[in-house]
Order: structure tokens, then C-alpha cells, then sequence
């Protein structure tokens, strides 16, 4: 599910990124003649001229006119009640659903799709054929997300299919909204109820998506609506996503949650930044307020390796039409081509937003001129991305964190030091990700005794870091990092030439993660003209030590040497100046006999394996080589770097 680009010299066929002004109506959006007391149809009035001449246009609407057929001929989205998750994946797929209809209705005029829109509304206010939801709550405001969701696709039914509605079908679509979504969050702000948590200093996805859903559904009803509850919500998001939405984007870019739930708080963010600015011609700063906001696009394509993200932390719920398509919207706004250029290629695109949000007048390569390497010190997450290539799916990609291990809104884990590792089309070194939602106390507390933190995935345990005393990580935590980078861009083609004195390294100080050490750091840097990596420790720990990664691989042990193999590919990986009894063990990805145990079991994780280098109490420098075995590569073009304490590397140390 990650773009394939040339694997050959094609230096001719990419520029720079840019947008190209046009008049042309086939090329360009025509000039939006907007005014808020008219509203125009000329979105979609233009969308056929645009399709037509770009393929990235045409592709998406073609498959989203795929989606819609395939949501059609299926029954209405049953009602599923998901324990403490709520059902809040219901929401998300009547949402999916309905944008896809009413965008087929919209572009063929076909009113079939109106039909099918409305049978969609009709069950989830609770008058299909089939039940859906308790009569007096039925979009569960108790956990407001769903609830928000639901106000989001209404208020996109309503909107988009305002001219083929009756008078009687708009009403209704209004009063369910208002008695299951609006009302229930004008009362979070007028009666302070107590779901409306997420507004009080929520730097994340939940104040996000429920202002946004908010906004959307006001917004769409604002002219019609009577009981004034639309006018008065709109008086409160704005300001209030202003204020916690949009400072979840941290100084560096950086998401306050996890790589994965960005993907949620933008969409919100962006769809109600969308909405505002449509319907009324300002985003009141809902953009700007955070002037680091627009940095989150580079977090975003940073965080993206050749094989996926850089997962740490929880993954969250399904997303459905969650995507990275505010990249679209973000890349317009902040004038960032490279944004647009980059989410094109992706998976998730094709989708209904991209077909206003992307300007086709966008060309160029995102890679070209881009730096390889990017350092995001933040101290709440405190990580780096560092790559051979943008764009060949067999590139080496290290991405590491540090930062703390409180203040992500209950989605982190116990994991300064964590790192994954591809190379070869293959994931090295994992992430597992979420744990069980519905698990008792998973998401109750972030404090050291927390019940989170019996969890395996949640441990320090379950992540590609060191474990001491095989205790978790200290809660209060306070790293310090360090980087250099040779500044290696990519050129415009998508094959690079890597200098052999290319290089990126980072270092961090862990200490205050650690309860029974004196001093632990850990560094990661490439070698070869990035094409290997050395990961070394330095530990003075009072308690035994464990050097632990999780992969997929099948392991094959050799002492101080470890053979890897997945994918039909191989990685060797090797202890240097190995300390006296340092050697690789493996075991599966369990937790020890001997753990506090948690409120419910683990759950299982088929198929991974926990590579370890166990130690006594005492010091250490651990220094362990990766070395993918690329093709054509011989055993001789492999370098064995010198041993250099982590205090002294600099971009030459390890020439």
C-alpha cells in the first residue's frame, strides 16, 4: 500500500515543486466567485473539465464511484455498540458512505444515489427498517466522538444534497441532528456536561474531531435552522478548537498523539477549516493561530518509511474515510506544493475531499531538493527520520524517539529509545501497536501504576528499546537529544547516488527513563553511504540489562551474530566488541512469568519475535551492526565502523 516510483535515471521527468498559475477551466479551478450570502455550485460545476485532464483526478473518481457501488448494494451500517470504543466505527462508515453518494449523485446526477443516501440517514436516526441505538441517546454522546461523527455526515448529506431533499426530509435530517448531536454539544458548553471533557486543554484528536463534526453540522443547517442551537455551537467550536485543536501540532511539527492518530485530528481540523472557509470565507484562524501548524505536513512525510509509518504509540480505530487527504487542503493553504505532491501517490486519496482540495496546477517531484534526514526535538517526542531514498521501496529507513513518556492524550507507550528499521521493501524492526481498547483501565491513568502499563504492548517490555530490572520506564522522564546530518537532498530523479560521506546520527541521554541506572544512552547512525546502521548503548545499570527489538523475521542465532530473514530478503545483524557474555537470544512476544499482571490478558502477537541481548547488573557499550544484504553487495563492501563513545560522534567520527 506505498507508491512504487522508477527504478530508473529519469532525471527529465520531474521539476521542482510548484504550483503553475492557470486560467485554463480543463488545467485549474476557475476563480470561486464566492459570497456568503449566495453560495455557488462551482466546484462541482468544474470538477468534470478537471477529470478529464488530470489523471490523479480521474483515478480518484473512479474509484470512489467503485466505492459507492460496492457501499450500495450492501444493508444500511448495523448498529454495534463497542464497549468503551462506543460506535463510533458506525459513525465513521455512515459518513463514508454518505460522501461517497452524495458525491455520485452530484457528478452523474443519477438520483438512485440520493435514494440510498436517505435510506443511510433514515437508519441512523433510528428509522430504518432495523433498531439503531437507545431512543434517548442514539449517537452515544457519552463518548462524544460518535456523536460528532454522526453530526459530520448529516450535516454533509444536507449540505450537498440540499436541492433534491423535500421540505419534510430536510427537517428531519435537522431535528435528528439537533436532538442527537448539536443540542447534546451546545449543553457541553453551555452546562458544562460532563462528555464535553474534551474541550478543556485536549491538544488532540477528540477536541479536533468533535469541534469539527460540530462545525460541519452547524454550518450545513445554519440558514434553516430555526432553534438557534446551530448559531449558538458556532459562537464556542471555533474559539475552542482554536485554542486546543489547533496547538495538537507541536513547535517542530510533531503530532502530540502518535503518528496514527494525526491522521484523525487533521481530518478534523482540516474539514472544519474546509467547511468555515467555504461557507463563509474565513478559517478565523483556525490555520493560523498555531504558526508552526504547518510544519505537521513535513511530520507527516517524515514519519513515512518505505514499508509504513514510523507506528509508535496506539494506532487508534478503524479509519475509514479518516485519511491524509488535509495534506490537499494544508498544501493550498500553506502554499507547500511538496504536501500535495506527496499524498497524490499515496493509498488513501481517493476520496471525495481530494476532489476539492487538490489543486491540479501542482507539479514537480515532492523529492526534489528534499533533505533525507529530519530532526524533530520537540521534547515531547523528541525523534528522527533518516533515509537513503524517497522513492525506492527497498531504501534503508531508521526513525528513533526519545521524549516523554506523559502528555499524548493516554495513546504512548513506555518507549524513549524505541526505533524501527526497514530496508529491502521489509520491516526490520516493529511496532505492535495497539493494545485492546475495551481492556479495563487502558486508557484510566498515565500515572507509574497506571493499569496501562501492565499491558505488553504498552510496556517498555513490548518496545525495541532497553529494559532494566524488566521494570518500566520511568512516567517522568526527561531525555536530552543530540543529531548531525550531512544534509544529503534528493535531486529531481527518482534514483539518488548516495555520497559515500553521507551520513545522519542521532544520540539521546535516558537516564531519568530509568530507575536502577546511572547513566543509559543510546545512538543510531548510517554508515556506507547509508547503507548500514549501527545502534549502540552505553548503560551503567544497578539491575540486570536487555537489549530487546521485535520483528517478523525468522531468526537464526549465532552467538554474537543473528541472521534475520523475511520477504525472501536477509539482514545480518552482529554484536561488535562484544562485552563478556553478550550474546543474542530470542523468545516470542510475550510478557515475563514474573510480571505484574494485568486487569485482562494480552493479547497475542502471532508470529513476532523478541531479539535480546540479556546482561547482568553493570557496564556497558553495546554496539550492534545492521547489515541488509543488498544485492550485488559482497561481504567486502560491508565497513566495520570504529568503536567511538557516544559523546564524541560527529558527522566524520566513524570515518
Amino acid at each position: 500500500m506505498v507508491p512504487v516510483y522508477p527504478s530508473t535515471t529519469n532525471t527529465a521527468a520531474f521539476t521542482s515543486p510548484t504550483f503553475i498559475a492557470s486560467t485554463n477551466s480543463k488545467i485549474a479551478w476557475p476563480e470561486d466567485p464566492f459570497k456568503p450570502a449566495s453560495p455557488t455550485v462551482l466546484t462541482w460545476d468544474a470538477l468534470p473539465n478537471l477529470i478529464a485532464s488530470d489523471p490523479y483526478l480521474k483515478g480518484w473518481n473512479d474509484t470512489i464511484f467503485g466505492n459507492a457501488t460496492e457501499y450500495f448494494n450492501l444493508p444500511p451500517v448495523v448498529y454495534f455498540m463497542d464497549g468503551d470504543s462506543g460506535i463510533l466505527d458506525n459513525a465513521r462508515e455512515v459518513k463514508m458512505r454518505i460522501k461517497a453518494f452524495a458525491y455520485a449523485y452530484r457528478m452523474s446526477k443519477d438520483t438512485k444515489w440520493v435514494d440510498r443516501a436517505w435510506a443511510e440517514v433514515l437508519n441512523a436516526a433510528g428509522n430504518g427498517t432495523t433498531p439503531f441505538g437507545p431512543d434517548v441517546d442514539k449517537w452515544n454522546t457519552g463518548h462524544f466522538l460518535d456523536a460528532a461523527e454522526f453530526s459530520s455526515a448529516f450535516g454533509i448529506a444536507y449540505d450537498w444534497l440540499y436541492d433534491m431533499w423535500t421540505d419534510d426530509q430536510k427537517a428531519a435530517i435537522r431535528s435528528t441532528m439537533i436532538r442527537y448531536g448539536l443540542q447534546p454539544g451546545l449543553s457541553t458548553y453551555t452546562e458544562n456536561a460532563s462528555f464535553g471533557w474534551w474541550r478543556n486543554n485536549i491538544t488532540g484528536n477528540w477536541n479536533c474531531v468533535c469541534n469539527g463534526g460540530l462545525t460541519v453540522g452547524s454550518l450545513a443547517i445554519l440558514g434553516d435552522d430555526t432553534t438557534g442551537v446551530a448559531r449558538q455551537l458556532l459562537g464556542f467550536t471555533v474559539d475552542n478548537a482554536k485554542d486546543n485543536c489547533a496547538f495538537a501540532v507541536v513547535d517542530d511539527g510533531s503530532w502530540a498523539e502518535t503518528a496514527n492518530y494525526w491522521y484523525f485530528g487533521t481530518t478534523g481540523h482540516a474539514e472544519m477549516a474546509s467547511a468555515l472557509l467555504t461557507a463563509t470565507g474565513s478559517h478565523y484562524g483556525l490555520l493560523d493561530t498555531n504558526t508552526n501548524f504547518w510544519k505537521t505536513g513535513q511530520y507527516h512525510m517524515y514519519v513515512f518509511g518505505p514499508t509504513s509509518l514510523f507506528d509508535y504509540g496506539d494506532h487508534g480505530p478503524n479509519k475509514f474515510s479518516t485519511t491524509a487527504n488535509s495534506m490537499f487542503l494544508y498544501a493550498d493553504q500553506f502554499e507547500q506544493p511538496t504536501f500535495a505532491l506527496h499524498q497524490r501517490d499515496q493509498h488513501d486519496a481517493a476520496e471525495p475531499w481530494s476532489m476539492f482540495w487538490y489543486d491540479p496546477t501542482v507539479s514537480g517531484a515532492f523529492w526534489d531538493g528534499a533533505p533525507l534526514d529530519h530532526f524533530f526535538d520537540n521534547s515531547l517526542d523528541q525523534w528522527a527520520s533518516m533515509r537513503s531514498s524517497w522513492t525506492d521501496g527497498d531504501a534503508l529507513f531508521v526513525a528513533i524517539k526519545a521524549g516523554r513518556n506523559q502528555g499524548h492524550q493516554t495513546h504512548n507507550d513506555l518507549d524513549a529509545g524505541d526505533f524501527v528499521l526497514d530496508a529491502l521493501g521489509t520491516r526490520w524492526a516493529g511496532e505492535l501497536g495497539s493494545g485492546d481498547y475495551r481492556a479495563t483501565g487502558y486508557f484510566l491513568s498515565e500515572a507509574q501504576d497506571a493499569d496501562r502499563w501492565k499491558y505488553y504492548r504498552k510496556m517498555t517490555e513490548g518496545q525495541n528499546t532497553i529494559l532494566i530490572n524488566r521494570a518500566n520506564q520511568n512516567v517522568l522522564a526527561a531525555p536530552s537529544v543530540e543529531h548531525g546530518t550531512s544534509g544529503t537532498t534528493q535531486g529531481s530523479s527518482t534514483v539518488i547516488n548516495i555520497p559515500g560521506d553521507s551520513t545522519a546520527y542521532w544520540t539521546s541521554d535516558l537516564t531519568s527513563a530509568y530507575f536502577q541506572a546511572t547513566s543509559v544512552k543510546r545512538g543510531v547512525r548510517l554508515l556506507n553511504a547509508r547503507r548500514q546502521v549501527l545502534l549502540q548503548d552505553e548503560i551503567n545499570a544497578q539491575a540486570g540489562v536487555q537489549w530487546r527489538m521485535h520483528t517478523n523475521a525468522t531468526v537464526t542465532l549465532d552467538g554474537t551474530s543473528a541472521r534475520l530473514e523475511l520477504d525472501g530478503q536477509t539482514m545480518e545483524v552482529s554484536i561488535l566488541n562484544a562485552p563478556s557474555g553478550a550474546t543474542f537470544s530470542a523468545t516470542d512476544a510475550v510478557r515475563f512469568s514474573n510480571d505484574p499482571t494485568p486487569p485482562v490478558p494480552d493479547q497475542a502477537n502471532p508470529g513476532v519475535t523478541v531479539l535480546i541481548i540479556d546482561l547482568p547488573a553493570g557496564t556497558y557499550n553495546l554496539q550492534v551492526l545492521f547489515n541488509p544484504q543488498w544485492p550485488g553487495m559482497s561481504t567486502n563492501d560491508f565497513v566495520t565502523p570504529p568503536s567511538v563513545p557516544l559523546d564524541n560522534w560527529s558527522l566524520t567520527s566513524h570515518n
